[in-house]
């Protein structure tokens, strides 16, 4: 039977999947026989194995009862949730990873894939000051975007094409510093032979198709993956019915969109306006 392989370091969460499967298979369980002891189902169990479901404090204590293991599971389920990550996320990064093509459309705020370290942390201690996230949330949710932007760095790295709302460069993060490096970022970014930088201006007006964030993966068998959030909750979507219309607004931003050169035209007029 062919297993995902796991990598442990990719995430808290994966950690946590590697070992609920070596413990399973040191009981020479299945995972049916797994999920029968812990009163799940044997999908809910092979999701967390292999990252594509978050460990819940019920799951994890459920895991420790069933197999033995004090409050190892309980522990690095807190550990896999540290960096408040809305459900569905874990699992879009892991077809991120995997990405031959990535799509961007983001309002208000960079995407994340294209943040410096400056910009992110100024965004994660603003979370930290409004009582969202913990200081160690904060610390892990900018370890994680590192993590994620450094897999894009692979030998064949994936097409990245980022449309931002014209809102993401006009609006201030962090003073003008920080703003001047993350607008050069982008100038930087716009440049690279793999990827497409886009600004929906303002008067694109109603002609705009997305009203919140919307990611889209083109996996190597070339099946596409719609990842969308909103303040609390994410939602992952692989059904063909519901995202090839998504890809085709998504192609009708990018019409509607400067081209690369007015996008980075627009971002120059901007970052020489910071001080």
């Amino acid at each position: 039977m062919n297993r995902k392989e796991l990598d442990p370091t990719q995430s808290p969460g994966a950690a946590f999947g590697q070992l609920l499967r070596t413990s399973r298979d040191e009981h020479g369980w299945t995972q049916d026989d797994l999920a029968d002891r812990m009163g799940y189902s044997g999908t809910h169990v092979s999701a967390v194995e292999t990252g594509r479901r978050s460990p819940t404090p019920h799951f994890a204590n459920s895991a420790d009862k069933a197999l033995g293991t004090g409050d190892q599971f309980a522990r690095r389920a807190r550990a896999a949730r540290t960096t408040a990550l809305l459900d569905g996320f874990p699992e879009y990064v892991a077809f991120e990873g995997i990405a031959e093509e990535i799509r961007l459309y983001e309002i208000g705020i960079i995407p994340g894939l294209i943040q410096t370290p400056e910009y992110a942390r100024v965004l994660a201690n603003s979370a930290v000051r409004r009582g969202t996230i913990t200081t160690e949330q904060a610390d892990a949710r900018v370890a994680f975007l590192a993590a994620r932007q450094a897999a894009l760095t692979r030998a064949k790295p994936p097409v990245v094409i980022a449309v931002m709302d014209e809102s993401c460069i006009r609006r201030p993060i962090g003073g003008a510093e920080v703003m001047a490096r993350q607008l050069q970022q982008l100038i930087d970014f716009a440049e690279l032979p793999t990827t497409v930088l886009q600004v929906a201006a303002f008067d694109i007006g109603e002609r705009r198709p997305f009203d919140l964030p919307v990611n889209l993966l083109t996996l190597p068998d070339r099946s596409v993956v719609a990842y969308a959030e909103s303040q609390t909750q994410g939602h992952l979507d692989r059904e063909t019915t519901s995202v090839l219309p998504m890809l085709a607004a998504y192609h009708q931003l990018q019409a509607e969109a400067l081209s690369q050169a007015d996008s980075v035209a627009m971002i120059e007029e901007v970052r020489k306006g910071t001080p």
